[in-house]
């Protein structure tokens, strides 16, 4: 997947667990970090979302809103949210639509053989809609949402 820095960010509308339905434009003249992960409840995802928990407050002091996609259902959102006690809102894209549009569905390795699947990767979105910061993949899912935090410390200082 080509990086989609500097380009306007692919359109989107999603249910979130927080009962609404979410869509780019909500999040027109706001700054947001979107990052699509595999699976509810599995390791890698649970670190890197207890790494955002974490984070949130210097999100929040940064005016950042943040945003979880994954193809599972609400209801395995809920349950996510609940056990891991996260204070973000998770969209389930269960036709991998807007995952693909972002580039984050797609052809992977996983225990050395070549799968379609999700990618574990992050954008980072200025208030003008376009794309600042693309992580087309993601390596190290407990210590990337630390690099999101101090892209976003450094590029909005």
């Amino acid at each position: 997947m080509a990086s989609l820095e500097g380009k306007k960010a692919p359109a989107f509308t999603l249910e979130g667990s927080d009962g609404k339905t979410h869509s780019l434009k909500d999040y027109a003249g706001k700054k947001l970090v979107i990052y699509f992960y595999p699976k509810d409840n599995t390791p890698g995802c649970t670190k890197e979302a207890c790494s955002f928990r974490d984070l949130h407050g210097d999100l929040q002091d940064l005016d950042v809103a943040l945003l979880g996609v994954s193809k599972d259902s609400l209801k395995s959102h809920d349950k996510f949210i609940e056990k891991f006690g996260l204070p973000f809102v998770l969209l389930s894209d269960p036709e991998t639509k807007m995952m693909q549009d972002y580039g984050a569905f797609g052809e992977k390795k996983m225990y050395g053989k070549l799968v379609q699947g999700t990618i574990r990767s992050t954008v980072v979105i200025g208030s003008d809609g376009k794309v600042l910061k693309h992580w087309p993949t993601v390596k190290k899912a407990e210590a990337h949402p630390g690099e999101v935090v101090d892209f976003l410390k450094t590029s909005l200082a």
